[in-house]
């Protein structure tokens, strides 16, 4: 199964929805500002495979010296098939020259950014005001 993808897909809600769903992401309990949220993004990447939403990544940007990516999640039964790695591949392919690259990860997505080039940033500690259940 070939899948695809795009820097300028078009989402649907309900898709977008299911697989945030599909993922235990608490942010599909807050469809309208998750949808507003993603597309108003700096930069939205989808992955598709036989026109079905697999994955879905976002960066938001100063659009000059900053990234950050909130989002990056494929659909559980696609996952270790390489579509996050590509969907991650297509949004440093944008900001490679930016100073700064950030996301936050836990779990088992840490070693999956490492083996992206993604490191502890100096002796900083993550902080948060989280509104999820999930963590």
């Amino acid at each position: 199964m070939t899948v695809e993808i795009s820097l300028k897909d078009k989402i649907e809600d309900e898709e977008v929805l299911a697989l945030y769903r599909a993922n235990d992401w608490s942010s599909a309990e807050k469809p309208v500002q998750l949808l507003a949220a993603l597309r108003g993004s700096h930069t939205l990447v989808t992955a598709r495979a036989e026109d079905r939403l697999v994955g879905i990544a976002n960066a938001i940007s100063d659009g000059h010296l900053v990234v950050y990516y909130p989002h990056l999640l494929v659909h559980p039964h696609f996952q270790r098939r390489g579509i996050g790695r590509r969907m991650m591949a297509a949004l440093q392919g944008r900001y490679s020259a930016f100073h700064q690259q950030m996301l936050t990860a836990d779990g088992e997505a840490i070693p999956f950014y490492e083996a992206l080039g993604f490191v502890r940033a100096g002796k900083t500690e993550p902080m948060w005001i989280y509104a999820g259940s999930e963590h």
